[in-house]
């Protein structure tokens, strides 16, 4: 009973909402994923106001998504003209499921309007914000920001551009950017039905095949407080990426892993023809080196079929859409 009454309450939070903002014609959903960083929040929109025109300031509605914080969230940092609101989630599900399901809920209530994502830390610049939104609007694709400069120190810099290469590698895509982003209208839909998103935002955006762009931007610095990012966090979210892109990942492999069979095949063929035909072979020496390719023909053959179970494993898996699904996570909804 308590739970049923708890659904139609939330429903009704939805509906309240939705007919309760008054919005522009222009009006621009902002998205942002907040966990235990309040304080940066209050200084973001701080920055927002004083580094967009007023005019574009008004028409951005803010939906912070409170991924699971230890507190509860502040409605300070909603302004007093109402037009923002705080989706709370029933549990801590990551930055970027917290990223699918704002877009999900903004996509499902309100139809029709833009929306840009950006994190809560201030390292994407509000200044950035003007610039893609004009892109968008010029080409009509989603635009993201590419970064031209970045702040972190050399081990992570290192690190990201190993992960880029092993995304090209594995994925045959270039990636170059992260969530920092605007969606037009005609799209924002579309992006709450792509199930890839739930694993890694911009990756999905990759592997959906809707039109998107990039632009240079400059990255800033945090407004406050520490990363919640550790190595360990940095590593998952790269291989999230590739996750995303596991049935063309495997596939790649599984045609190196013949490549490697059809090479220690005519291995094979040319040292049998060194040993029979050349006095070159010393004792036992075609032996050994045939005995290593027939162990990579048969480890190649295994990890191949291995990985066709993968791909088609993934092809039957039921996924997870957020435009769908998204209320299961979403606890309430706080307005100011």
């Amino acid at each position: 009973m308590n739970f049923l009454q708890d659904t139609v309450t939330l429903h009704f939070s939805h509906s309240y909402l939705s007919e309760s903002l008054s919005l522009s014609e222009n009006q621009i959903f902002v998205v942002i994923p907040v966990f235990n960083d309040w304080e940066s929040c209050h200084l973001l929109v701080d920055s927002i106001r004083s580094k967009v025109n007023s005019d574009f300031f008004s028409n951005l509605t803010f939906c912070w998504v409170n991924d699971g914080s230890y507190d509860d969230p502040p409605t300070s940092i909603l302004r007093i003209d109402g037009q923002d609101f705080i989706v709370d989630l029933t549990r801590n599900v990551g930055h970027q499921k917290a990223i699918a399901l704002g877009i999900a809920y903004v996509a499902k209530y309100f139809p029709g309007r833009a929306i840009l994502v950006m994190d809560a830390d201030g390292e994407d610049q509000p200044i950035h914000l003007e610039k893609l939104v004009q892109e968008g609007k010029k080409q009509g694709k989603i635009v993201f920001a590419r970064r031209t400069k970045r702040h972190e120190g050399f081990v992570f810099q290192f690190f990201y551009k190993i992960y880029k290469a092993v995304f090209r590698l594995l994925t045959g895509k270039k990636i170059a950017f992260g969530n920092f982003s605007y969606i037009p209208e005609k799209h924002a839909v579309k992006v709450a039905h792509v199930s890839e998103i739930w694993n890694h935002f911009s990756g999905g955006i990759i592997k959906s095949k809707i039109p998107y762009t990039s632009i240079p931007l400059e990255r800033g610095r945090r407004l406050a407080g520490t990363s919640k990012m550790n190595f360990t966090s940095l590593v998952l979210h790269g291989l999230s990426a590739v996750a995303v892109h596991a049935d063309t990942m495997a596939v790649r492999l599984m045609l190196f892993c013949i490549g490697l069979v059809v090479l220690s095949f005519f291995s094979i063929l040319t040292v049998a023809l060194v040993k029979f035909f050349t006095p070159l072979a010393s004792p036992g020496w075609a032996t050994t080196v045939v005995t290593g390719f027939a162990s990579l023909i048969m480890q190649s053959f295994l990890v191949s079929l291995l990985l066709l179970f993968v791909v088609l494993m993934y092809r039957t898996q039921k996924l997870f859409i957020p435009a769908k699904d998204y209320s299961d996570y979403i606890s309430r909804i706080i307005k100011g």
